[in-house]
C-alpha cells in the first residue's frame, strides 16, 4: 500500500525542484555526509550571488524541506535560501558518535561554507534555534543576523522542567519521539494553536512509518541538549536577534520569550503572531511569512 507521508514528500520535493531548489549532499568530514535544499544554477548566476542568503534549520519532527515548504516558497525570488536536513533527519546522518549541538553547529557551518556562503542570516525553529545560536557563537564572520521561532538560548534544567510540566510529559523524548498513533497526535497537539480530529489515523500510522529513523541516534541528540542550570552562562551576541513567536505556544510560551529577550539584550526584538501555536510556520504560514520577510528586509538592508 502507498504510504501518503512518502508521496507527499515526494510532491513537495517535485515542487521544490520546479521552483529552481535541489538536493545537495556535501561531505562534512569522512563518514559525515548533510544533504541541504539549495538554489539551483541560474542563467543570470551573477545576479543569484548578489541575492542575500537566508538558511532555514528546522525542528524535530520533520525534515527541512517539509518543514518549511511555504517560507522556501515565500522567500526564494528575493534570497538565496538553503534549507538543511540536520545530522539524523533527512538524508543527513554521520557515523562520528558525537551529538552535541555544538557539532551540528560545526557541520552545519562547514556545509554552507563548502556551498560557497559566506555570509548568512539564520531563521532557526525550536531544535534549529539552539543550533543557529550555536552556529552565530562559534561562527560570528559566517551568522550575520538570527531569527529564532520557538526555541531557548540552552535547554537548561529549570526550563525543560517548568516546560516539560505544563505539557504533563517527563522526558522531551516523550513529546517529540512519540511511538504510537496517539502519541503522535500529542506531538501536533502539543506544537500547534489548534489542531484538527477529523484527520484520519491511518495518516498518523503513515507519518510513524517514514519519519522517524534513527530513533537511538535522536534520542541520543535529546540527550546531549541537557544543560544544567550551574553550567550555563547567557552569550553576549553581536549579531541583531528576532524572536518570531507564536502566542500561544505551548513548548515555550510568551514567558520563555520575554525571559529569553531580556537574556539576549538591547539587540533583541520580539515579534508574536496570533492564534499560532509552537509550529507557527506551518499552522499560519501568510502570517509568519508577512512577519519574516519584513524582518529580513531590516537585517540584509
Amino acid at each position: 500500500m502507498v504510504n501518503f507521508v512518502t508521496v507527499l514528500k515526494s510532491l513537495v520535493q517535485t515542487l521544490m525542484k520546479f521552483n529552481g531548489i535541489k538536493p545537495k549532499k556535501v561531505e562534512i568530514e569522512p563518514g559525515t555526509v548533510m544533504n541541504f535544499w539549495v538554489p539551483a544554477k541560474s542563467k543570470n548566476e551573477e545576479e543569484e550571488t548578489q541575492k542575500p542568503n537566508v538558511v532555514l534549520v528546522h525542528p524535530f519532527g520533520l525534515d527541512g524541506i517539509l518543514n518549511w515548504t511555504f517560507q522556501v516558497l515565500a522567500l526564494k525570488s528575493r534570497y538565496s535560501v538553503y534549507v538543511p536536513d540536520l545530522l539524523f533527519f533527512g538524508d543527513s546522518a554521520t557515523a562520528a558518535g558525537k551529538r552535541s549541538p555544538e557539532f551540528q553547529a560545526e557541520c552545519l557551518a562547514t556545509g554552507l561554507r563548502k556551498l560557497g556562503v559566506e555570509k548568512c542570516v539564520v531563521v532557526g525553529l525550536s531544535y534549529g534555534g539552539m543550533i543557529g545560536f550555536q552556529m552565530a557563537k562559534m561562527y560570528p564572520d559566517l551568522v550575520a543576523a538570527m531569527v529564532v521561532s520557538g526555541s531557548v538560548e540552552a535547554l537548561t534544567e529549570s526550563i525543560s522542567r517548568r516546560s516539560l510540566e505544563k505539557l504533563g510529559f517527563r522526558r522531551w523524548s516523550e513529546v517529540l519521539m512519540p511511538t504510537t498513533v496517539e502519541g503522535l497526535k500529542d506531538m501536533f497537539r502539543v506544537g500547534t494553536y489548534w489542531f484538527p480530529s477529523w484527520i484520519p489515523n491511518w495518516i498518523f500510522e503513515d507519518y510513524l512509518e517514514v519519519m522517524f529513523s534513527h530513533r537511538k541516534e535522536r534520542e541520543e541528540l535529546l540527550e546531549a541538549l541537557a544543560v544544567r542550570d550551574e553550567d550555563f552562562t547567557p552569550y553576549h551576541y553581536h549579531q541583531r536577534i528576532y524572536l518570531l513567536w507564536g502566542d500561544s505556544d505551548k513548548i515555550f510560551d510568551l514567558e520563555v520569550a520575554h525571559n529569553l529577550k531580556e537574556q539576549l539584550g538591547e539587540k533583541a526584538k520580539l515579534e508574536c503572531i496570533k492564534e499560532a501555536g509552537h509550529l507557527s510556520q506551518l499552522e499560519r504560514p501568510f502570517a509568519f511569512n508577512a512577519h519574516l520577510k519584513q524582518i529580513l528586509v531590516s537585517l540584509t538592508a
